[in-house]
């Protein structure tokens, strides 16, 4: 798609294209959505052939080729990693004799983190890159694009072009300026703060845990790790989303972003928590543990990770879908967001219709869960 002297096209993967460019315009703020992270997924296997995941990027240049705007799309022809579940419209398509698969993934592969979608050296270029996704979902018969965990900057955008807007909830920790997990803890209420205490003190007994990052990490700990990842993977999903090759790429590409925590007993590694770090946030990703150990799993995924954000001065812990036990421990109720076009007119206004109730439901119960934080009640 041409205008003027500006070309939308879709890319063979971001890879293919300039890392400075790309990082340029993702802003660098948000680990998943740098070229280091996607190409990586492209290069280890982890999305491609025989995955379901088909890296079609979007972009729009000038006539020096130079990258102005960019979209991380994927064709998908499963609902698989997305983490926004929508097996209930695919189910009610097939039902009215429609195709759902293949469909459009605007997202950061297996990764259920709030961050930008609309990769933008403007805000001009975002409806004309949301044009040319729409393009594409008309010319190739998509029956739909999604955009998954959008940030709060960028609804407008794409509500401006018509998307349909989702809501979920996620359990995040907020840093109110803490200067310790002490100080953290003294917010909450006295019996929760003790029950912390004591679940620290048991995962901890006879463990040691273990921070590294950057050149730090050696093949010997992705080794450890990927032992962990396949068996949480495993219980999970069945088969685990990324290759052991993408790890290393990880560490290659994007290592003083990657916070890998072991756990040690009697010298050997028994649990370990991978984490990528942002310029606001802390985001808690893959976990897994070989030995039964009470309580070591809220340690090294919720806790160890509220220790790093309080020392980096970050603004949050993010730390992955799901999760109520999380309430307990100090992660809040966050309202997460998707942006939804539907190429048919009929089933559209279904699923329009369809989100306005379930976004009085997920308000309802945001407001249920808030209400039980373990922080003290003025």
């Amino acid at each position: 798609m041409a205008q003027g002297d500006l070309t939308a096209r879709i890319a063979p993967s971001v890879s293919t294209l300039d890392a400075a460019q790309w990082d340029a315009l993702s802003g660098g703020g948000n680990p998943f959505m740098t070229h280091g992270f996607l190409s990586a997924l492209e290069d280890s296997g982890s999305v491609g052939e025989g995955t379901g995941w088909q890296s079609l990027p979007i972009v729009i240049e000038d006539e020096n080729g130079t990258l102005l705007a960019a979209l991380p799309a994927y064709g998908k022809s499963h609902s698989q990693g997305e983490y926004v579940f929508d097996h209930a419209w695919a189910d009610a398509w097939h039902r009215a004799g429609g195709s759902y698969y293949p469909k459009l993934q605007i997202a950061a592969p297996f990764t259920p983190a709030t961050g930008p979608r609309l990769l933008l050296s403007d805000e001009k270029y975002a409806l004309p890159l949301l044009r040319a996704a729409e393009s594409l979902c008309r010319q190739s018969e998509l029956s739909s694009a999604h955009a998954s965990f959008v940030e709060p900057a960028q609804h407008a955008l794409f509500e401006k072009a018509g998307w349909l807007r989702r809501e979920d909830i996620q359990f995040h920790w907020e840093n109110r300026n803490y200067a310790s997990f002490d100080d953290f803890l003294a917010v909450l209420a006295s019996r929760k703060r003790k029950a912390i205490r004591k679940e620290r003190a048991a995962a901890c007994e006879g463990v040691e845990i273990r921070h590294f990052t950057g050149a730090d990490i050696r093949p010997q700990h992705w080794d450890a790790f990927w032992l962990f990842y396949q068996d949480t993977g495993a219980r999970k999903w069945g088969t685990p989303y990324l290759t052991r090759e993408a790890f290393d790429l990880f560490g290659q590409r994007m290592g003083d972003s990657v916070l890998l925590m072991l756990a040690y007993q009697d010298g050997m590694p028994i649990a370990g928590a991978l984490n990528f770090i942002g310029s606001q946030a802390l985001y808690g990703r893959y976990w897994g543990c070989l030995v039964d150990k009470p309580f070591l799993h809220f340690e090294l995924c919720y806790y160890q990770a509220i220790d790093v954000a309080i020392a980096r001065g970050l603004e949050r812990v993010e730390a992955g879908a799901q999760g109520g036990h999380k309430l307990a421990r100090g992660y809040e109720p966050v309202a997460t967001t998707s942006m939804h076009y539907i190429a048919d007119p009929g089933f559209r206004a279904a699923v329009s219709d369809y989100l306005e109730q379930e976004r009085r439901g997920i308000a309802m119960d945001r407001l249920h869960l808030g209400a039980h934080t373990p922080f003290r009640k003025s």
